[in-house]
């Protein structure tokens, strides 16, 4: 349960970096024709530390996927070799949920 959360933490940070760094485009794109020796120095600093950040979101991604795809596999695998041990886990958690929901 905890690799779910862990998953699902990891998924809104990537989305959350995906949004930072559309927004630095666009003000790297809205500060394209200011003058000035600082703003075209902080503008080129942004630019690499951009660049940096993507290919890190990139990189997260790919893991984050790879992570589930492995998640995927084992489970998929323990329910062919276990299939009755599946079964029971499945009733035991549908019989838990069903008692809490009842005594709401």
């Amino acid at each position: 349960m905890s690799e779910q959360m862990n998953a699902a933490n990891k998924e809104k940070l990537v989305s959350d970096l995906k949004v930072v760094i559309s927004d630095t485009e666009e003000l790297l794109r809205a500060t394209a024709g200011s003058a000035g020796e600082k703003v075209s120095e902080l503008r080129e600093r942004l630019g690499v530390r951009l660049r940096d950040a993507k290919e890190r979101v990139i990189d997260m991604e790919v893991a984050l996927v790879d992570k589930t795809k492995a998640a995927a596999r084992a489970t998929d695998d323990f329910v062919h070799e276990e299939p009755w041990k599946a079964v029971g886990v499945a009733a035991a958690l549908g019989l838990a949920l069903g008692v809490l929901i009842g005594r709401r």
